[in-house]
């Protein structure tokens, strides 16, 4: 349990899209968030007191807070990171600026995700931003300044967007980290109610030529949707895609847990904020050996390294590779996959078909 997400639900705007759980500062709520975090984290610290080797803040917007407030939130956990640990906030560009920066690099900070979305004013506009291309632009080069490691968001196939100006100009600013996503319209957003419509065909091009700008420019995707120089991957967020342990603080997060067999995990969930203030317990799942083990293959194949079979073998138990091999074999031949032993790699075909290549492998378990 060397990983700790925090949510931090508060934003200063609710952009249109999004489906996370985030809410506008209300009279007291801050207080009363960080009061509760802090009875929260002292629990879960006594159950798992060991040192963190990633710490990750994420929302909302974290550093929507007021700098008391930031204090207070870092003091509020009682972890100590490991030394060289990585410690992400996400930030909008914003809520930025220089003598905020020296704040988060004195309370430990040392990777910033910032959700940039586009450098076009238009676009940025149609999504609700806050800020607009200066204000994204200087909170870069802020940030760089700093002696951050930096992460850009990016949203691409829009249809006002100018998708390779935007992957270009990312590539350009020296950030060692982007992630490049496509519109998600979920159900109950403005952007639904709205009637706003993804086009599939145009945000597969975004993405074709989101890897090929992207890693001709040095950052190589090492997961579907992210790309990085040479160790500066989001460490944290391999905890999740490798299908490990991480605790999680705050209202509407979620934390994964050892089980006691036959369970080989629990997954935690925190209500939202208004039932969380008032100490309602987590919701509880538990993942039995096979369910996480198709987990690992699912999350497993989205990172370029693939997913070792046999370390999910020896996690759970079971005889997985005798069932998968046929059918990886045979996706293989079609130029799905590497099959290097009991490792499966996805192949650059695979990513925009990483679903149909994981129910296969599914089905396979289930034979």
């Amino acid at each position: 349990m060397a990983s700790l997400y925090v949510h931090v639900p508060f934003c200063p705007t609710l952009c249109p899209y999004c489906d996370f759980h985030v809410v506008r500062r209300g009279p007291g709520w801050v207080e009363a968030y960080l009061k509760r975090l802090k009875e929260e984290a002292q629990r879960l610290n006594e159950v798992h007191p060991e040192p963190l080797t990633t710490l990750y803040l994420g929302g909302g917007t974290p550093s929507y807070l007021k700098d008391r407030e930031l204090v207070e939130l870092f003091q509020a956990l009682p972890w100590r990171p490991e030394a060289g640990a990585e410690v992400t906030l996400e930030a909008n560009p914003g809520t930025l600026n220089p003598e905020r920066l020296a704040l988060l690099k004195d309370l430990g900070v040392t990777r910033l995700s910032l959700g940039v979305q586009s450098f076009q004013d238009r676009v940025l506009r149609f999504l609700g931003r806050a800020h607009g291309r200066k204000g994204a632009l200087k909170a870069v080069e802020w940030a760089l300044e700093g002696g951050f490691r930096v992460s850009l968001d990016l949203i691409l196939g829009l249809p006002m967007q100018e998708v390779e100006k935007d992957l270009k100009e990312a590539a350009s600013l020296g950030v060692g980290h982007v992630s490049a996503y496509t519109l998600q319209v979920e159900k109950g957003t403005p952007f639904a109610l709205l009637g706003v419509k993804e086009d599939p065909e145009r945000e597969a091009w975004a993405m074709e030529r989101a890897g090929e700008i992207l890693e001709e420019a040095g950052l190589v995707r090492y997961e579907v949707s992210n790309f990085a120089r040479p160790g500066e991957e989001a460490r944290h967020n391999l905890a999740y895609w490798r299908n490990g342990f991480w605790l999680a603080l705050g209202p509407g997060a979620t934390g994964q847990y050892p089980g006691t067999a036959p369970v080989y995990a629990l997954r935690r969930t925190n209500p939202p904020l208004p039932r969380w203030l008032l100490g309602e317990p987590p919701q509880e799942e538990a993942i039995p050996p096979l369910e996480h083990a198709k987990e690992s293959l699912m999350l497993g194949l989205r990172l370029r390294e693939g997913v070792d079979v046999e370390a999910v073998e020896g996690r759970t138990g079971l005889s997985l590779w005798p069932r998968l091999q046929p059918a990886a074999a045979s996706l293989a031949e079609e130029g799905l996959l590497q099959v290097e032993g009991p490792r499966l790699r996805p192949t650059r075909r695979a990513f925009p078909l990483l679903h149909q290549v994981v129910l296969r492998l599914w089905e396979a378990l289930e034979d």
